[in-house]
């Protein structure tokens, strides 16, 4: 058997001390979660986040800052996610259509986000990133070394 594991980046955008999540299906469940998603083939790190934010939420964002790197497997599937979370910060809302799999962006407060239980997240990494975006010194982008991918 090949292990499989699934590379996907994760922004939290922080604007007027609100954080900015997505409320999407998971499971048949409606969850909250950063904007998030898969590193697709021979695309950068930085720009897979950069576009999952834009696609789920219709933000433009700069990032500010590497928060970790978390490793999750889901019960559900068995799939292992390695997660590069990054802290950002809104440029402009750019009106366009949500991704398909998107019902709507929210901008919660930190005591709303607080009060939300583990069935209403998609992961317990929605909450372990936000909790690590608050309490740890964000990591430069440079920590990240991605050498040029040759096509």
């Amino acid at each position: 058997m090949i292990w499989t594991p699934h590379a996907t980046v994760a922004t939290i955008v922080e604007k007027d001390s609100q954080l900015l999540l997505v409320e999407e299906f998971s499971n048949g469940a409606k969850v909250l979660n950063q904007p998030a998603g898969h590193i697709e083939e021979g695309e950068s790190i930085l720009a897979a986040a950069l576009r999952e934010t834009a696609e789920e939420t219709a933000w433009q964002v700069e990032l500010t800052g590497f928060i970790g790197l978390y490793t999750y497997r889901a019960p559900a599937n068995g799939v292992m996610y390695y997660r590069f979370c990054f802290a950002a910060r809104p440029i402009a809302y750019l009106s366009s259509p949500l991704d398909e799999d998107i019902i709507a962006a929210h901008w919660l407060g930190r005591d709303e986000l607080n009060k939300l239980g583990s069935h209403q997240l998609r992961s317990p990494l929605v909450k372990r990133c936000i909790e690590d975006y608050f309490e740890r010194p964000h990591l430069p982008l440079s920590t990240l070394y991605e050498h040029p991918i040759d096509c």
